[in-house]
């Protein structure tokens, strides 16, 4: 079994609040993360791809036609959005975006090749280290 692992870059904002709650015990929970404007991260999509060399290219895959897929399928859907506002089905309200992330990111990248998807926080401080991981 071959692997191919391409690294994706993208920022997205999102504003975590729940309807149930009033502003005051919205503002406690979430904190700054509940900013009416929202809040940005910045995200590391790590796509592998596995399978068998196809014998005519000596490839999994072709590393062009990943990049042209993720790029259609997800960067442009979530690159510089606000995921409350700019994506559609995004759930509302918000007050987890990992999990509707995930969803989406899986179905995007549904293919004929074996996929794990990886994209992650990027960003250092509190949200630093805050992994999805797709399998």
């Amino acid at each position: 079994m071959v692997y191919l692992t391409r690294s994706y870059r993208f920022a997205a904002a999102h504003r975590l609040h729940s309807g149930s709650l009033s502003e005051e015990e919205n503002h406690s929970v979430y904190g700054k993360c509940n900013n009416p404007y929202g809040h940005g991260h910045n995200y590391v999509l790590e796509v592998t791809v596995t399978g068998p060399v196809d014998p005519a290219t000596g490839m999994v895959m072709d590393p062009r036609l990943l990049d042209v897929m993720v790029e259609r399928e997800v960067l442009e859907r979530f690159d510089q959005k606000h995921l409350n506002l700019d994506v559609e089905n995004f759930p509302q309200p918000c007050t987890d975006h990992r999990e509707p992330l995930h969803r989406d990111l899986q179905a995007a990248l549904r293919g004929t090749r074996s996929f794990q998807r990886r994209p992650h926080d990027a960003a250092a401080g509190p949200f630093g280290g805050n992994k999805l991981q797709f399998f």
